[in-house]
């Protein structure tokens, strides 16, 4: 209830300020063209933060790990970041490989490229668009590079707990050090996730549930990280983890459970012709759900994380006094959020674990029900 409070609190806000800034625009096309060009140059002069570039250039994937900017004592302005390598390939230009810095946060053009937006364009001499050279980006963003980070970090913790396993630790004394972090968590997958789900077949798909649950698990708590990549909040990092399922469900089915799609028993003929389009349909809907629930959910967070501390320098844009007053109720909301998305870290890589673990025993299910006739 409490939290429902505070998320109705939050739509409140945010409606109320997306309605002011609206109703100011809208009062600027009704003025005379002089006027309204004199309040466009006013408001160009007061523009100094860019809500919708923050929270989407945190969103977005990159070319590099950026983390603040600054202006020096002549007002140059200057970016503090990590540069990723820039790995293109054109017909026209052969492969190009070098750092993501030459592009000066895309404000300079280098060997004939230019980052528009985080794309890399084939740009002309005078920095038009060049439509004749093909570009093809093989580049390290910064989403792939923290998925290799975390898949780097899974399977060095998972080899080094096997080592453990296997000179003794663990089995003739008690777990220690990781083993003990890690054992209670496997030891909940196995038994309240693969095991009611899957009965007697749990062993063969225990593997993969824990591999997606620990590489989800460890990719949310990344993204939580100031300045890093929220890799799951990506909607290609998603539809690979559900296209994968999908297939782990397929090669799962059997022909009881084709045969309670096409063919559903006890239902009247004619409601077939209903029944049996919408069960097809579920086949797909079933991996698109894991694919949007677990997008939705880490970007909601991260959104309203960001909004949550835009506050402060919307308004402090109008009033210095408001942007420091409005500054620890944006900071405590702040890090209310920013606790319940450690948990909605767990809880997703959890239900997207749960899910497709369900999937796969209804695509195997007429077998527990042949069995249990049999006995």
């Amino acid at each position: 209830m409490a939290f429902r409070s505070v998320k109705s609190f939050l739509v409140a806000t945010f409606s109320f300020f997306s309605i002011t800034f609206s109703n100011q625009l809208l009062a600027q096309e009704n003025l005379p063209k002089e006027e309204n060009k004199t309040a466009q140059s006013a408001t160009e002069k007061k523009e100094g933060f860019d809500t919708q570039e923050v929270i989407f250039g945190h969103i977005l994937d990159n070319h590099e790990y950026h983390f603040t900017s600054y202006k020096d004592v002549e007002g140059k302005e200057h970016h503090v970041s990590i540069p990723l390598p820039i790995i293109i390939y054109s017909p026209q230009k052969g492969f190009s490989c070098f750092s993501s810095s030459h592009f000066e946060n895309g404000e300079v053009i280098y060997n004939g490229y230019k980052l528009t937006e985080g794309k890399i364009e084939a740009v002309k001499e005078d920095g038009t668009l060049d439509e004749s050279i093909k570009v093809y980006d093989f580049s390290l963003t910064r989403n792939v590079v923290q998925m290799i980070l975390a898949l780097t970090l899974l399977t060095w913790l998972m080899l080094s707990i096997a080592k453990s396993y296997k000179s003794g630790q663990g089995v003739k004394t008690a777990p220690k050090g990781k083993q003990s972090l890690l054992e209670p968590v496997i030891t909940f997958v196995r038994d309240e996730v693969a095991k009611p789900n899957l009965g007697h077949k749990y062993e063969k798909y225990l593997p993969y549930l824990l591999t997606v649950f620990f590489f989800i698990l460890i990719n949310n708590i990344f993204g939580l990280i100031p300045g890093t990549a929220n890799v799951t909040g990506n909607i290609a990092f998603t539809c690979v983890l559900g296209v994968i399922s999908f297939v782990v469900i397929m090669f799962s089915s059997n022909k009881h459970y084709w045969g309670h799609i096409f063919n559903p028993p006890g239902v009247p003929f004619l409601i077939k012709f209903i029944l049996v389009p919408i069960e097809f349909t579920s086949v797909f809907i079933k991996p698109f759900a894991l694919i949007i629930r677990l997008f939705a959910n880490m970007v909601a967070g991260h959104i309203i994380i960001i909004s949550l501390i835009s506050v402060i320098f919307i308004i402090g844009q109008t009033s210095v006094v408001g942007g420091w007053s409005t500054a620890p109720f944006s900071i405590a909301f702040t890090v209310f959020i920013y606790f319940i998305e450690i948990l909605v870290a767990f809880l997703q890589a959890f239900i997207f674990t749960m899910l497709t673990a369900v999937f796969i025993g209804q695509a195997f299910e007429g077998e527990h029900h042949e069995e249990a006739a049999h006995h």
